[in-house]
């Protein structure tokens, strides 16, 4: 990076560095020392290495943690997507646990809104900030949401947790408010029903 003369990195982290935390809400000061997955073990290690990097080689880093981020051209075999596709083909979703699991669902266009911000952001060296929807919803509210918007019943296909699924993720963006000015905009339900729209090429 030095070499090309690039003066600011920013890296997009992931929540999941926050593992089963048992905080009501994970803020950029707490430990992330126990991962339950390799994805996160990998963002947590990126995560001190920019640290390092960034000391070393005097060049300003952010690393924005993404809370559940959704919206048009998500990946398939995410979610929200796969529900939504599942439902409209009337077949049954696979739901991993009893519901009560929690998301901080992030619309992209907020997200993006957050990025841009990091870029612009030049008063510290290095810094972590936490960028969500700061409004967690339920697997089971997820659900009911999805079908509200679609107006139709989903078929649920019960199945138990999976190995390196967190409890639940719920974001403290004190500081991404403070810092950079973030201020999200989208409501879960208004999110997917952008999200449907763009589905249905609307």
């Amino acid at each position: 990076m030095k070499e090309f003369g690039c003066k600011k990195l920013v890296f997009a982290s992931s929540s999941s560095v926050y593992g089963n935390c048992n905080a009501d809400k994970f803020s950029e000061d707490l430990k992330v020392t126990e991962p339950i997955s390799p994805y996160a073990a990998t963002k947590s290690a990126c995560e001190q290495f920019i640290y390092t990097y960034s000391k070393l080689y005097d060049i300003n880093a952010i690393c924005l943690r993404f809370f559940t981020v959704y919206g048009p051209k998500q990946r398939p075999d995410l979610a929200i997507r796969k529900f939504i596709e599942l439902i409209e083909q009337d077949k049954p979703i696979p739901v991993y646990g009893d519901g009560t699991t929690m998301r901080d669902y992030t619309y992209i266009d907020d997200i993006v809104d957050g990025i841009s911000k990091a870029i612009e952001y030049d008063k510290t060296p290095y810094e972590i900030i936490n960028l969500g929807g700061g409004s967690p919803v339920t697997l089971s509210g997820m659900i009911e949401t999805i079908e509200k918007v679609l107006g139709k019943k989903a078929q649920i296909n019960r199945l138990p947790m999976q190995p390196g699924d967190v409890n639940k993720t719920v974001s403290d963006i004190t500081k991404a408010r403070k810092l950079l000015g973030y201020n999200p905009q989208t409501t879960f339900e208004e999110g997917i029903r952008k999200f449907v729209e763009w589905k249905r090429g609307k």
